[in-house]
């Protein structure tokens, strides 16, 4: 395994990020969900080393990137990753965004199409209201110095009951990834969830796309998914029987998913 990069983006943010696996496979690069960092996605790292050449990244007010102050937007969330390619000099990836991550895949999938092969866009959503759920979200993260309520909150939306009642080690995980996310870039991260409205123009990408959605999200519903595949042209729609984590509670059946589709013919 290989340890942590960082670059500085063109309005100085650090950007952290790292690669896995061999570099001459097929390179596929994942983008994290709200609320946590690259690491969200150790447990189907063995996996997906084996048919990947994988780089993660911290998005910004994420992990070990910096979290600056001030809302963030989707599409300074989209350049940050254009910006990261330009500078490790790719020109195309496998992209694979779950939740925020999912949005950033869709502000690439319409406004850089040609940086993407192939999209997989999981348990996202084109937008999510109300404005006032995240402004009251905002507020509350404000001069905060303890993230222990704002932990449960996500736990109860990403993790079923049973998981979180058993305190199995993974969600556990999960949770010190929001203890220790720094509530200014939550903050941020919030406002460009806010402001994202692509239910008209998601129709617009062209790349081959796959949509998985969780059957039981209470948040970025299947309803949600299935309306982007339904939007794209060609998109390719799966239903799991999970909440709004299948990396890791339908583990198999994602890995497995995001195997066929990048490597079909």
């Amino acid at each position: 395994m290989e340890g942590l990069s960082c670059f500085t983006t063109g309005d100085g943010v650090r950007i952290a990020y790292r690669f896995d696996g061999r570099e001459d496979a097929p390179l596929l690069m994942l983008s994290n969900s709200i609320a946590t960092s690259l690491h969200m996605w150790d447990g189907v790292m063995p996996s997906l080393v084996r048919h990947f050449r994988v780089l993660r990244y911290d998005t910004r007010g994420h992990g070990a990137s910096g979290a600056p102050l001030g809302a963030y937007s989707v599409d300074r969330l989209g350049r940050d990753v254009i910006e990261l390619l330009d500078a490790l000099h790719i020109e195309r990836v496998h992209f694979l965004g779950l939740s925020l991550g999912g949005m950033i895949g869709q502000w690439l999938g319409v406004r850089a199409p040609e940086r993407i092969d192939r999209l997989i866009l999981s348990n996202t959503s084109a937008h999510l209201g109300p404005a006032e759920l995240f402004d009251r979200r905002i507020a509350e993260l404000e001069g905060i110095d303890d993230m222990g309520e704002t932990a449960e909150t996500f736990m109860r939306n990403w993790f079923p009951a049973r998981m979180i009642d058993a305190r199995l080690p993974v969600v556990e995980v999960f949770r010190e990834m929001v203890l220790h996310t720094s509530p200014q870039g939550l903050a941020g991260c919030f406002a460009a969830v806010r402001d994202l409205d692509f239910r008209r123009v998601v129709a617009l990408i062209v790349r081959p796309t796959l949509v998985i959605a969780g059957e039981h999200d209470t948040v970025t519903a299947a309803s949600h998914g299935e309306a982007i595949a339904a939007a794209i042209p060609g998109a390719h729609y799966l239903p799991l029987p999970c909440v709004h984590m299948p990396n890791v509670e339908t583990e198999q059946a994602f890995v497995d998913a995001v195997r066929a589709f990048v490597l079909e013919d």
